[in-house]
């Protein structure tokens, strides 16, 4: 295969694969690019890569055996569990699925200097501003893109956007409307006890339409941080939260990346599911910048880290057949709608939860076993059954799918 090779001419810096954003999905993206021959650049905005940390930190061992990823030892915190969830009336039930908590800022310089290693150009402090297709009498080949920063001009075959929740590429084109997003923010804590279990307190009154956790680290340390789709009150939620509870008298540090300012870190989290494009002539989208979260629990990275795969073995063949076009990209889309989280179902049991009044809530927590990965189809059935009998009316406020999308939020459907 004959591929265009990275390089500057008359000003302008070309390459097959452009990336947009180092972060887990661009990393990867990039990585994956670069090991198949591809000349690829990743840009990233910020001056470092990894910082500011915008997530719980979390991947479990499904998503780290499906994406074949060995994580390095300076990248992993902790050895966890699974996910605990704790309802309103304290009623706990665990997800037990084994996994890491990662030092994300480590984890994502590792993927992006593994893709500088198999041969992609990184370059910080680079900012994308506009886009234009470029064509060869009528056929496309391409795009133009301009910004801030001294690889600027760059013309590529392929744009993949791992923009995170500011979708760069959606908002120049105008391809997609902005997400509804969700609000997160978490204080690193210190001798924070734990039994190495994911701790996810569903309680509304801390967080309207969200939740607040506690994800263990190593030497004692803690996420300890809430999402609410009431921005306004996610700050006041959190202290409120730690200030009525065992967390209370913990001291809060700023974590290692962070050298100034308050403890606390975070930021939007994509919630409306995917967008309706995630392709389009010479682009792909990828992690939140093409809204793959999985909706009860907001995991991305896993979702991040595997759209950007099959990103890369899309350009790969789009580009050896010289066909470019949103026609031949369409793969990709079809690529993760096959293997991806059924985000549909998710959504109208995460919708159904949230409309549950606390009591309900923790009616149903309490006829769920207290292992609900251990939950087949015929436990599915007695569990329904046991709630339906303690309150019919349930049925009429769609219990079963609330209860339905704890299982879709498994490591298995991307959910941790």
């Amino acid at each position: 295969m004959a591929f265009l090779t990275a390089s500057m001419g008359e000003g302008v810096t070309t390459c097959d694969v452009l990336v947009i954003g180092a972060g887990p999905g661009g990393g990867n993206a990039a990585l994956h690019s670069a090991r198949a021959g591809l000349s690829t650049i990743l840009i990233e905005d910020h001056e470092e890569i990894g910082t500011p940390v915008h997530c719980g930190e979390c991947i479990s061992d499904v998503a780290c055996d499906n994406l074949n990823l060995e994580l390095p030892d300076h990248v992993i915190s902790k050895r966890v569990h699974g996910i605990r969830v704790i309802f309103p009336d304290g009623t706990e039930k665990k997800l037990t699925e084994e996994g890491y908590v990662l030092e994300k800022h480590l984890f994502e310089r590792w993927i992006a200097d593994e893709a500088v290693s198999a041969g992609a150009d990184l370059s910080l402090n680079h900012k994308l501003t506009s886009m234009e297709k470029i064509f060869d009498k009528e056929k496309f080949v391409g795009w133009r893109c301009e910004g801030k920063g001294e690889q600027f001009p760059i013309e590529t075959k392929i744009v993949i956007d791992a923009s995170g929740v500011a979708g760069v590429c959606s908002k120049i084109l105008e391809l997609n409307p902005r997400p509804k997003v969700i609000a997160g923010m978490q204080y690193e804590m210190l001798e924070v006890p734990t039994d190495d279990y994911l701790d996810f307190y569903i309680w509304p009154k801390y967080a309207e339409k969200g939740y607040v956790w506690m994800i263990p680290k190593c030497d004692g340390r803690a996420n300890v941080g809430l999402v609410t789709e009431d921005k306004s009150r996610t700050k006041k939620g959190l202290d409120e939260f730690i200030e009525d509870t065992h967390f209370k008298d913990l001291e809060q540090v700023a974590p290692p990346w962070k050298t100034k300012g308050n403890p606390a870190f975070g930021g939007t989290i994509p919630i409306s599911g995917p967008h309706e494009n995630t392709h389009a002539d010479g682009l792909m989208l990828v992690g939140d910048a093409a809204g793959f979260t999985s909706p009860l629990f907001e995991g991305g990275s896993h979702l991040a880290l595997k759209s950007a795969v099959f990103a890369a073995e899309t350009a790969v063949k789009a580009i050896a057949s010289g066909d470019l076009t949103a026609n031949s990209l369409e793969e990709y889309s079809k690529a993760w709608k096959k293997e991806f989280p059924p985000y549909s179902k998710i959504l109208r049991g995460k919708s159904a939860l949230f409309e549950l009044s606390d009591d309900d809530m923790s009616l149903m927590a309490r006829c769920f076993p207290d292992e609900m990965s251990n939950m087949g189809p015929h436990g599915k059935l007695a569990v329904c059954l046991k709630i339906l009998i303690r309150r019919p009316r349930l049925y009429a406020k769609k219990i079963i799918p609330a209860m339905l999308s704890f299982g879709y939020s498994r490591a298995k459907y991307y959910g941790w």
